[in-house]
């Protein structure tokens, strides 16, 4: 008698709805699924499972039964998935979802590596400034950046950016080179929507917190289209290390007000709380920690 088959096949039975649905989920014969739910109900001493000729329903022995098995071998498969992980072998399809230009400027190039690593995992990788919801979208995985809010998520830190004021030198040799952040309301700004939604920008300075009024004549919820009119000499904006950085230390860009530091902001792994982490997903957190935490946007 093999109990965890029998358990297995009354959950894929109440699951399909029939004895006939199950066999095609277990690769087993009918008879051998009816066989095994037999046996567990003469075990039990109780009825499971009410069969009629149009219908199959659970007792509600069954129900009970079904919620505890179902608990059990969820169990069984996690703890077979944590030791698989320690193994570092993984396998089956990730769902990731990421900010779209932090997904191509440090991601995109990323996946290759990865894959090649675990060739058994396949990638479906979504880019979104989005927030999405992970369980009911059904994501492994999502890179966020920002001060996350409390929730039932899990996050783990991958790396940092801060939030630079910068513009091209012959704008500030056009228009001036602002002192103060209460000055920001005189220049031309390209503001990045989901940023500063209230048309404020915050800072810490040798007064400490500053909050500027600004004036955008530009908003857009495209840190790259802050960055073009920038490198364009067309405005002041406010932008991620990771997307400015290499202008900055190329002289494309400088950093205005330096003495007035913006806020920073953590990059994250974020995924669904549950008991143990599938391998797949541990292994691709590890991965992404070990890529991003060096990356020198991130000082």
């Amino acid at each position: 008698m093999d109990r965890f088959q029998e358990m297995q096949a009354f959950v894929a039975v109440a699951e399909a709805g029939s004895f006939v649905k199950a066999t095609e989920a277990l690769g087993m014969s009918k008879a051998a699924v009816s066989r095994y739910v037999n046996q567990l109900e003469r075990r039990l001493g109780v009825r499971l499972v009410h069969r009629t000729t149009r219908r199959l329903s659970l007792s509600e022995e069954g129900e009970v039964f079904y919620t505890r098995c179902k608990q059990l071998l969820g169990e069984l498969d996690e703890s077979e998935a944590e030791i698989t992980s320690r193994s570092g072998q993984a396998s089956g399809q990730l769902r990731i979802n990421a900010p779209f230009t932090f997904g191509i400027l440090h991601l995109a190039g990323l996946w290759g590596t990865f894959k090649d690593q675990h060739p058994q995992v396949s990638l479906d990788v979504t880019l979104s400034d989005r927030v999405v919801d992970l369980v009911e979208e059904g994501y492994d995985l999502a890179v966020r950046i920002g001060r996350l809010s409390s929730s039932t998520l899990i996050s783990r830190r991958l790396s940092a950016t801060r939030m630079v004021l910068c513009a091209s030198p012959e704008y500030l040799a056009r228009n001036g080179n602002p002192r103060h952040p209460s000055e920001l309301l005189n220049h031309v700004v390209w503001a990045y929507r989901h940023f500063a939604p209230g048309d404020e920008w915050p800072f810490e300075g040798p007064e400490g917190a500053v909050t500027s009024r600004i004036r955008p004549v530009v908003r857009t919820n495209s840190g790259d289209t802050c960055r073009v009119g920038a490198l364009q000499h067309r405005a002041i904006v406010l932008q991620p290390s990771f997307i400015v950085g290499p202008d900055l230390e190329a002289g494309r860009l400088v950093e205005v007000m330096p003495e007035y530091r913006s806020i920073e902001l953590g990059i994250y792994a974020v995924y669904a709380s549950r008991k143990h982490v599938s391998p797949k997903v541990r292994l691709l957190i590890d991965f992404l920690v070990d890529e991003l935490r060096s990356r020198r946007w991130s000082e």
